[in-house]
C-alpha cells in the first residue's frame, strides 16, 4: 500500500518521464529516417521558381506517358520526358502569371474551332463548324462520364477532353509569350550601321605564324598543380554531378554443354515411335514419333515450344544458315538437329505450292457487333451482316461492274478511296482467311470471306509470277540451363559473394577466372550499366548513404546474378585533376608553348621573324570581324581582332592565336561603304534576333531559373 501511495504521489512525475521517453523514441526514428522533419524533400520531387511538383503528381504524369510511349520505353526514358515536359511548364506558367496572360473562354472557343474545323462530327450539312454540336458533344461527355465518347473513330473520355483542352491552352499561351517577346526584339539603325562595318570593314594583312607544333609535346611539363590552378580558375566549365564507381562481377544463367546436349537428345527422340501403357485399355499403345505422324500439327503443338505455323514460306523467309536445306528437302523429309533463334530445331517438309509473291484484290467488307474495329455505330449481328455480304456477292457476280458502285456499304474508308483495292505481298500480315483466298485462288475468282473483321465480298484482280512455297513443320527446344545449372550458377554466386566480403575483389575473381567489369562515373539517374542493361537497382544502391565505399552485394538481373562493390564516390563540385586532365593538359600546354615562343622571338618584322623561325611571310586578303577567319590559318579570332586594332602600314606585337603565335601588319585598309539609310541592315539584324528565339528562349529561362531537383533522393523508380 505504501508503495502505490508514493506511485500516486508521483504520478505526474512519471507521466512526464514517459512522455519525454516516447518523445525521444519519436525523434530517434524521424533522425534515423530523415523523413519526420523533412517530409517535403520525400513527397517533392522538384521546386521550381518556388513552385513544388510532388511526387503524386509525377507520377501520375508517367503513368500516362508510359502507355503513349508503348511497353519498349525503358522508366528513366519515361521520367526524363515527363521531367523535362513539367519543368518547361512549370517555367513557362511563371512567365504567364507575371505577365498576366490567359485563354479566356471566348479565346477558347476560337481554338478548338481552328483545331477541328474538319472534324465531321462537329459539321452541319453544309459541311460548316456548328459550335452547337462542339457544345452537344462536351455536354455528353460530361453526362456520361467516365464512360468514353468517340471522336474520329477513337474513344475518349472528359477527362480526356479536359486534358485536350489544356494542352490547347499551354499551346496558345506558348505562342502568345514568344509572339510578346518577339515583338520586343527589334533592330534599331545603330545596330544596322554596325552590322554593315561588320560584314563591309576589311583588312589585307601579311602575317607570320609560328605554330605550336613547332615544339614538341614532350618539351612541355605540366604537373598536377598547374591542372588543379587551372580548374580553379575556369571553375564553371568543369563543375561536374555526382557519381560513383564500381564493378561486377556477372555469374549468367546459360545452358552448359551438357544441358544443349541433352535438348538435342531429347528432339531426337520425339522423331521415331514409342511405346507408352494406357491405363485405361491396360494395354501398351505405340504412339506415333515426328518421322510417321499425320497429325503434325498437333503432334508440333503438344511437342514443341513454339506453336505449328501453317504459313507457306518463299526461301528467303526460311533461316539462312539452312534454307538450302529446307528448301530442297522432298515432302516428309526431315532435316535437323540444327540451332536458329535460341533454339534447337527439327524440321520436316509437309507440303509445297507455287504461289504469287503479291497479289491485287478488291472488297467491300460488311462488320458485325464484336467484330475487331467495330465502332459503335455497326449495329448488324453476325447473321445480319453475312445475309448482307451475300447479297452484294450475288449482285456483282452477276455483274462484275456494280462492285464500285456498292462500295458505300463497305466500312474500309481506306481502301473504298482506291474502288477498294488492296495490293499486298504474301509476306504481310494480314487476316488468314483473306490471305488465303487471295492467293490460293485464281485470277477472277469472287466470294464471300469471314474473318475478325467481318465478312468480306473479295474479287481477284491481280497476281504475280507464282514461286514455289513450303510449309514446314518444326520441332522446337528453348536451348536454357538445366535446374541443375541454375542450382550452380546460385552456389557459384553465393561463394563469391561470400569470399569478396573478407577478401580482396579483384584478386578472389582473378583467383577464381570470373571477368570483373569497372563502371566509372555512373550518375544518380542512370539506369543502364554496360554490359548488363537497365539495372536501375544497382545505380540506386550506389547512391544510398548507408553504402559505403567497399560494399559488396549481390543483385537477381534478367538470366542470372551480379555481384556488385563500390569502389569510389565523387561528390558534385569541381572536377578531379585525374578526370579534368585529358581536357585541360592541351590548353596549358598550348599556353606554355606560346610563352616559350613569345620568349626566344626577339625579332621586330616579320620578315626577321620568318627567318629565324624558318617560315614564310604569308598574306589574307579582305578578313572581316564578321567572320574572323585568315586564309592559310583557318578561324582566328584574336588575330583579326588584333588587326582590326591596327591602322594601315602598322605592325602587331606577338598575338596568341588558336594554332600558333602571330605578328600581322596591315597592308591595306578597305572601309565600308557608308549607306544613306541602314534600315535594310537594321531589318537584317531584327531577323537575326527573331530566329534564335524559338530555340534559345526557353534554353534562357531555363539556365536562369531555380531547379532543385529531388529524383534521386525519393525512390520514384
Amino acid at each position: 500500500m505504501a508503495v502505490l501511495n508514493k506511485i500516486r504521489q508521483r504520478s505526474l512525475f512519471l507521466i512526464l518521464i514517459i512522455a519525454l521517453a516516447l518523445f525521444s523514441f519519436v525523434l530517434a526514428d524521424l533522425f534515423k529516417n530523415n523523413s519526420g522533419f523533412d517530409t517535403k524533400s520525400q513527397n517533392t520531387v522538384a521546386t521550381i521558381n518556388g513552385k513544388d511538383i510532388t511526387r503524386t503528381e509525377f507520377m501520375s504524369q508517367v503513368e500516362m506517358m508510359q502507355q503513349q510511349m508503348g511497353p519498349n520505353a525503358t522508366n528513366s526514358q519515361v521520367m526524363n520526358r515527363v521531367w523535362d515536359q513539367m519543368v518547361r511548364k512549370t517555367i513557362l506558367e511563371n512567365q504567364f502569371e507575371q505577365l498576366g496572360i490567359s485563354v479566356e473562354k471566348d479565346q477558347m472557343r476560337d481554338l478548338l474551332k481552328n483545331t477541328l474545323a474538319s472534324a465531321p462530327e462537329f459539321l452541319d450539312e453544309n459541311g460548316l463548324f456548328d459550335e452547337n454540336k462542339l457544345n452537344e458533344f462536351i455536354a455528353n461527355l460530361k453526362e456520361i462520364a467516365p464512360q468514353p465518347g468517340f471522336l474520329g473513330g477513337q474513344p475518349i473520355t472528359f477527362s480526356d477532353w479536359t486534358n485536350y483542352e489544356k494542352n490547347l491552352e499551354q499551346n496558345a499561351l506558348q505562342q502568345e509569350y514568344f509572339n510578346l517577346v518577339k515583338a520586343g526584339l527589334t533592330g534599331t539603325l545603330a545596330e544596322g550601321k554596325l552590322e554593315n562595318e561588320l560584314e563591309g570593314n576589311k583588312r589585307d594583312i601579311k602575317y607570320v605564324q609560328i605554330p605550336y607544333t613547332s615544339i614538341a609535346d614532350s618539351v612541355i611539363k605540366v604537373s598536377k598543380s598547374d591542372v588543379s590552378d587551372y580548374i580553379k580558375d575556369h571553375k564553371s566549365n568543369y563543375q561536374v554531378e555526382a557519381s560513383r564507381d564500381i564493378r561486377y562481377v556477372q555469374f549468367k544463367e546459360e545452358a552448359s554443354v551438357e544441358d544443349e546436349n541433352k535438348i538435342k537428345e531429347d528432339l531426337n527422340a520425339l522423331l521415331t515411335n514409342r511405346a507408352e501403357y494406357n491405363q485405361v485399355t491396360k494395354l501398351t499403345d505405340t504412339i506415333k514419333g515426328f518421322l510417321e505422324t499425320e497429325d503434325n500439327e498437333d503432334f508440333i503443338n503438344v511437342n514443341s515450344d513454339l506453336k505449328f505455323n501453317p504459313q507457306f514460306l518463299f526461301k528467303n523467309q526460311l533461316p539462312t544458315a539452312v534454307s538450302d536445306s529446307l528448301f530442297n528437302l522432298n515432302v516428309g523429309e526431315i532435316f535437323g538437329v540444327f540451332k536458329d533463334g535460341g533454339y534447337y530445331k527439327i524440321s520436316k517438309l509437309l507440303a509445297v505450292k507455287q504461289i504469287p509473291d503479291s497479289a491485287k484484290v478488291r472488297h467491300i467488307l460488311i462488320p458485325f457487333i464484336g467484330s475487331t474495329r467495330a465502332t459503335p455505330d455497326i449495329t448488324k449481328t453476325d447473321a445480319e451482316a453475312k445475309a448482307t455480304a451475300d447479297s452484294i456477292y450475288t449482285i456483282v457476280s452477276k455483274d462484275r461492274s456494280k462492285f464500285t458502285d456498292l462500295l458505300d456499304l463497305s466500312s474500309d474508308k481506306v481502301s473504298n478511296e482506291k474502288d477498294g483495292e488492296i495490293e499486298f505481298s504474301y509476306r504481310d500480315a494480314f487476316a488468314p482467311e483473306f490471305k488465303d483466298f487471295s492467293f490460293f485462288n485464281k485470277v477472277g475468282s469472287l466470294d464471300v470471306v469471314k474473318t475478325s473483321f467481318g465478312y468480306h465480298v473479295i474479287e481477284i484482280l491481280e497476281q504475280t509470277e507464282k514461286q514455289k512455297a513450303v510449309q514446314i513443320g518444326t520441332l522446337a527446344r528453348k536451348i536454357e540451363p538445366s535446374e541443375e545449372t541454375i542450382d550452380m550458377v546460385f552456389r557459384d554466386a553465393s561463394n563469391f559473394e561470400i569470399t569478396v566480403a573478407e577478401k580482396d575483389f579483384e584478386e578472389v575473381a582473378k583467383e577464381t577466372d570470373y571477368a570483373v567489369r569497372p563502371v566509372n562515373k555512373i550518375k544518380a539517374l542512370d539506369e543502364s550499366i554496360p554490359g548488363i542493361g537497365n539495372q536501375r537497382q544497382i545505380v540506386r544502391w550506389a547512391f544510398e548513404e548507408e553504402t559505403e565505399i567497399g560494399a559488396v552485394k549481390r543483385f537477381t538481373i534478367t538470366g542470372g546474378y551480379v555481384i556488385a562493390q563500390l569502389v569510389a564516390k565523387h561528390e558534385a563540385g569541381l572536377m578531379s585533376v585525374d578526370d579534368a586532365t585529358a581536357s585541360v593538359l592541351p590548353i596549358i600546354r598550348k599556353e606554355k608553348k606560346a610563352e616559350l615562343i613569345r620568349d626566344r622571338v626577339t625579332a621586330s618584322s616579320l620578315e626577321d621573324i620568318a627567318k629565324a623561325e624558318n617560315t614564310t611571310v604569308k598574306t589574307a586578303s579582305a578578313i572581316t570581324m564578321k567572320n574572323p577567319t585568315i586564309a592559310g590559318a583557318g578561324s582566328e579570332p584574336m588575330v583579326v581582332g588584333a588587326a582590326f586594332a591596327l591602322n594601315e602600314g602598322e605592325t602587331s606585337g606577338l598575338i596568341d592565336g588558336e594554332k600558333g603565335v602571330y605578328m600581322v601588319e596591315v597592308t591595306k585598309v578597305t572601309p565600308a561603304v557608308e549607306l544613306d539609310n541602314y534600315q535594310a541592315a537594321a531589318n537584317r539584324v531584327q531577323n537575326q534576333k527573331l530566329a534564335v528565339v524559338t530555340s534559345k528562349l526557353y534554353q534562357a529561362l531555363q539556365d536562369a531559373a531555380e531547379i532543385e531537383d529531388n529524383r534521386a533522393k525519393i525512390q520514384i523508380q
